[in-house]
């Protein structure tokens, strides 16, 4: 282990502006309002359709719950395409770590319900109708009785592909590409459940305003997705101009992309956030990946540092100068805004010190900066995190070892990081990089007897 220790400057509390803090509460109440009220609202029709009646046969009983189970999976898909949707407010107000995962939370419950809905359906018209569970299924498919029951089956299929390549164990044997690809069929699994929600939806085939209702979810729906995704990425393309400058080989496996245009300033982008990039050339252009800043940003030019951790990520290095460049952004919370105390300590594993890197330059009063790598050589940006520490008072330490050798058992464990940073209880401790370190560290920092509101991670990965 090596470690450089700097001298503090005096400490400067940070300010909170208390309207902020209001537009932040009044952008909360009006999120959840929302998606507790049309939850509510799925519920009423299907009480209102008289599905709660005290002399349902079992057959009916089961296909009463389907339609609960329909109806809130379909709303459930909805929430899941609005959660990435990259919408401002809403992406300022949680960040981007925390909607991804209510994201994939919440698109394993949408599985579970429609899966639910597609069981109880057969099973209790198979008992109405007096006939087998296979017939039943037969009769849906190909009788016609039943409006958009196979573009109904496709999108259910397409749902399924997209939550298994979700789970973990499946989603690191995917290449990056492969595993995007997969998830666009989830908005064509989500289009084609429509052609079987109208016509069949016993709630929405008695009650045009209930009809009329769930048309506009999804219209609304649709047009936040195009203004958001797609309308807005466009103009802000065309109106920032974004090229590649230079190329620029930090270490091995490791590149800098220097990104200029024209009135980066009105971007608002602050140190810490992250941008999806899209790089316009014949191999790259129709995926976007995420990569921090690696400096703040100055209103000229945007650094992005990357390391070669994929198929994408290791070919950046043949980007040339004068690329075309789409950005979507600036996104996260893992900035000084969210800033709580007056002394903090940020943490960095391997290729997670990009935003802390930039967040030096932000950061004022008691600061100390921890950055974790397994050898020395893995260190980025030593220079540069050397020089801000000198030139802004910051504490930096390099913690340097293998976890797997005799003496590196302890590194960043609860008792090392309170001999690095005697104080850490007092502090709030911002987190970044890959998520298995992350995750740990996060919960050493806890047993290091810092508070969980006073700890702000963020999963550094593609």
């Amino acid at each position: 282990m090596t470690e450089a220790g700097y001298a503090l400057e005096s400490p400067r509390a940070p300010s909170v502006a208390r309207p902020r803090a209001r537009r932040r509460l009044a952008t909360s109440v009006a999120v959840w309002a929302f998606v507790a009220g049309n939850a509510a609202v799925m519920v009423w029709l299907w009480v209102h359709g008289g599905n709660l009646s005290d002399d349902l046969s079992t057959g009916e009983l089961l296909t009463s719950l389907a339609r609960i189970t329909g109806l809130l999976g379909a709303y459930s898909a909805l929430l899941q395409v609005l959660l990435l949707a990259r919408l401002p407010p809403v992406e300022r107000l949680f960040g981007f770590d925390r909607l991804t995962v209510w994201h994939r939370w919440n698109g394993h419950a949408c599985l579970d319900l429609v899966l639910a809905h597609v069981v109880l359906s057969v099973w209790g018209y198979a008992l109405l109708d007096k006939i087998s569970v296979p017939k039943e299924v037969s009769t849906m498919l190909g009788g016609g009785i039943y409006p958009g029951m196979i573009t109904a089956t496709v999108g259910t299929a397409l749902l399924i592909a997209v939550v298994v390549t979700s789970v973990v164990i499946v989603r690191r044997r995917l290449r990056y590409e492969s595993w995007y690809a997969v998830h666009l069929l989830a908005y064509a699994g989500i289009a084609l459940a429509w052609f079987h929600q109208i016509p069949t939806g016993n709630e929405l085939v008695l009650d045009r305003v209930a009809a009329d209702y769930w048309r506009a979810l999804y219209l609304g729906t649709l047009g936040l997705l195009l203004a958001f995704r797609i309308v807005g990425p466009t103009l802000s393309a065309l109106r920032y101009r974004l090229r590649v400058a230079e190329v620029v080989a930090e270490g091995p496996g490791i590149i800098s992309l220097r990104i200029t245009g024209r009135g980066l300033h009105r971007l608002d982008a602050r140190p810490g956030q992250f941008f999806l990039w899209r790089f316009l050339d014949r191999k790259r252009w129709w995926a976007a990946h995420p990569f921090s800043l690696s400096e703040a940003p100055d209103g000229r030019s945007l650094r992005i540092t990357v390391k070669a951790l994929g198929d994408f990520s290791s070919r950046l290095a043949e980007v040339a100068p004068g690329t075309r460049v789409a950005a979507e952004g600036p996104f996260g919370v893992f900035t000084e805004e969210s800033r709580r105390r007056n002394k903090i300590v940020l943490v960095a594993g391997g290729i997670g010190i990009t935003p802390i890197r930039a967040l030096m330059e932000d950061m004022s009063g008691d600061v100390v900066v921890i950055y974790r790598v397994v050898r020395d050589e893995d260190v980025i940006f030593r220079n540069e995190l050397e020089q801000l520490a000198c030139e802004r008072g910051i504490t930096l330490h390099f913690v340097v070892g293998d976890h797997a050798g005799e003496n590196g058992a302890r590194l960043l464990s609860p008792a090392h990081l309170q001999e690095l940073v005697p104080d850490i209880a007092e502090r709030q401790v911002y987190v970044c990089g890959p998520p298995a370190m992350t995750e740990l560290l996060g919960q050493n920092v806890r047993r290091a007897n810092v508070h969980p509101r006073f700890i702000h991670t963020e999963k550094f990965a593609l």
